[in-house]
């Protein structure tokens, strides 16, 4: 990270990112009590912005945790730490959690104050490394909580993923639960096949993906076909093409599952073209 990227905001206040303190008594450091955003920069622009502040608006209502601030005044403090950093392209971090209590106990304080953090990371989004050549993915067990609609900074299970797939020489790892995917450990999954595009179906099993919304939607208007379904590793391993989107990765191929080649081993054009839609719209919509 940059110096120029290293500023953070903490409760109503913008200050060097090494300056931060948070209480070691805090419900997110201690009982992983809270909820977290990333949203994507391009141009200096927030992208999406609304629907990332809606659904955190969702899971923070979800767990009971009151917004600190309005969606309004959180944006404007986004907004204002990209301007005050320089920072043209990567993403903005957001952490609400239940807040610092005075002893460690399951039941919180009812007079407990939500603790509000933002930072910023300097990464590209646009030519992210794996775009042209597509990236690798390894299936595991979801190992996950119930709930995994609501954006919980309790991301053990999804860490461990990561690191697994890694260790396997891939760079994303798909969850999978009773024979079909359930997601990415940090993305949604998509694979294309003479349907359309497939994805899961929202409900409490999966995450509600700005980025993959965005991009369903893009892809209906342009004449592609959106099935929300489950499917299972062998149909996507038999798939045309599969993808991945996210804030950090927008749309980027998948182009081999657990050492075996989907489709030709190479991006495919239907995740290339939702890639440009989705620029596209990110660019004229970003605040």
């Amino acid at each position: 990270m940059s110096a120029s990227t290293a500023i953070a905001y903490l409760n109503g206040r913008f200050l060097p990112l090494e300056d931060v303190r948070i209480s070691p008594l805090d419900r997110g450091f201690l009982f992983a009590d809270g909820i977290y955003e990333v949203a994507a920069v391009i141009d200096g622009r927030l992208v999406d912005s609304a629907s990332h502040l809606a659904r955190l608006e969702r899971s923070t209502a979800a767990i009971g945790i009151a917004l600190p601030l309005s969606l309004a005044d959180i944006e404007a403090a986004q907004k204002e730490l990209v301007a005050r950093s320089g920072l043209t392209e990567g993403l903005v971090y957001l952490q609400i959690t239940r807040g610092a209590d005075a002893s460690r106990d399951f039941i919180a304080s009812p007079d407990i104050q939500p603790t509000l953090f933002m930072f910023m990371q300097d990464k590209p989004v646009v030519d992210l490394p794996g775009v042209q050549t597509g990236i690798a993915v390894a299936t595991m067990p979801d190992l996950r909580w119930a709930r995994r609609d609501i954006k919980s900074v309790g991301l053990l299970a999804q860490a461990m993923a990561k690191q697994a797939a890694k260790d396997a020489g891939a760079q994303e790892a798909w969850m999978v639960e009773d024979g079909f995917v359930t997601e990415g450990a940090s993305s949604t999954a998509f694979i294309v096949t003479d349907e359309g595009i497939v994805t899961r179906p929202y409900s409490q099993s999966v995450l509600a993906g700005c980025t993959g919304a965005a991009l369903t939607a893009l892809a209906e208007e342009s004449g592609i076909a959106v099935i929300r379904r489950a499917f299972t590793v062998d149909e996507a391993l038999a798939a045309k093409e599969a993808f991945i989107t996210s804030a950090s990765t927008l749309c980027l191929p998948v182009v081999r599952i657990d050492g075996q080649a989907v489709g030709d081993g190479t991006p495919g054009p239907v995740a290339m073209r939702l890639r440009a839609l989705y620029l596209d719209f990110a660019r004229a919509t970003a605040v």
